[in-house]
């Protein structure tokens, strides 16, 4: 019985993830959309080359907590400078990767865009990113403290 309870709990946190992962990657869409004044054809050309994008960082991001981040986590000060050496080594490989990403996007995307439109993603993506930690810190303010 017990166990059956601890799957329905954490299925139930799977899905509430889930959906304000769908409900963050909707509002994204649409602001970034608006941001950049996507025509409806600009829109079919690019969500699909951008969403392929995304998902490849996503996988780099998961990479680099796993490989980095985690033995960070632990016990710093055990680490060896030969060990230091290769997070570092690792460190520098992933963010040589994601630049790799990133300029392949923006090759990509001069087919369907215009140079302008894909100089003003950065911009809107990082407005995006600060509008949703705004609205995370709101959040936690109105939230009644025990």
């Amino acid at each position: 019985m017990q166990k059956l309870l601890l799957v329905f709990l954490m299925l139930g946190a799977t899905l509430t993830s889930a959906q304000r992962n769908d409900k963050i990657k909707a509002y994204k869409t649409a602001y970034i959309t608006e941001a950049l004044e996507l025509t409806s054809t600009e829109a079919e050309k690019f969500w699909p080359i951008y969403n392929a994008h995304e998902e490849k960082l996503h996988e780099l991001r998961i990479q680099e907590r796993k490989e980095i981040f985690e033995i960070l986590k632990g016990d710093f000060n055990a680490l060896s400078d030969a060990e230091a050496n290769i997070l570092l080594d690792k460190a520098i490989s992933l963010k040589e990767k994601e630049f790799l990403y990133r300029k392949d996007l923006a090759q990509q995307l001069k087919a369907v865009l215009p140079a302008k439109k894909i100089l003003k993603l950065k911009i809107a993506e990082e407005d995006f990113k600060r509008t949703l930690l705004d609205k995370m810190k709101s959040r936690r303010e109105q939230k009644p403290r025990n």
